[in-house]
């Protein structure tokens, strides 16, 4: 005999069961918390397709789309414009630097390293969202432009503006 479970059915069931997870989750063990936002992450993964238009073309990184999903120092629309990063090092040193502020950065993995190009994806622990970061050493400006840009949806809730804003926070502290 063959039991065949209504669509609505396994919707609330799964609900239910997100629901307890998301109530006991701060109260699991480390390990445990990792391995679930592990498998969770893979099973809703909305990571998107990497862009095509990564990289410094002409001195400059790619533009914003048109949408509130991205942050960058070339911007010269308001809601998408934030600071380049300043050093006082050598351009060396900063690209250095800049490099161990992003491996000590859990959900960060740095994709390209070149002595005047970062370029490192980041991705959310809960969703697997992925968003692109950026970063041109600007050796005539004496700076660092940045970019990061979420590969899906509209709107961003702010997350890519505070991501540089906490790595800005790190690189000059």
């Amino acid at each position: 005999m063959r039991i065949v479970f209504p669509l609505k059915l396994v919707t609330i069931a799964l609900s239910f069961v997100l629901a307890i997870g998301c109530f006991f989750w701060p109260t699991l063990p480390v390990s445990a918390n990792n391995f679930a936002e592990t498998i969770i992450a893979k099973v809703l993964s909305f990571s998107g397709d990497r862009p095509s238009n990564l990289g410094v073309k002409n001195g400059k990184l790619s533009s914003c789309p048109d949408s509130l999903n991205c942050v960058s120092s070339e911007s010269t629309d308001a809601d998408n414009q934030i600071a380049p990063l300043t050093y006082e090092s050598t351009p060396e040193e900063a690209i250095a630097q800049l490099k161990e502020v992003l491996r000590a950065i859990d959900n960060a993995e740095i994709i390209t390293a070149k002595d005047d190009y970062l370029y490192a994806e980041f991705t959310s622990k809960l969703m697997g969202f992925v968003d692109d970061v950026e970063f041109y050493l600007d050796r005539e400006a004496e700076i660092i432009q940045v970019r990061s840009a979420s590969r899906l949806g509209e709107s961003d809730l702010g997350v890519n503006r505070q991501r540089i804003e906490d790595i800005r926070a790190k690189f000059n502290g």
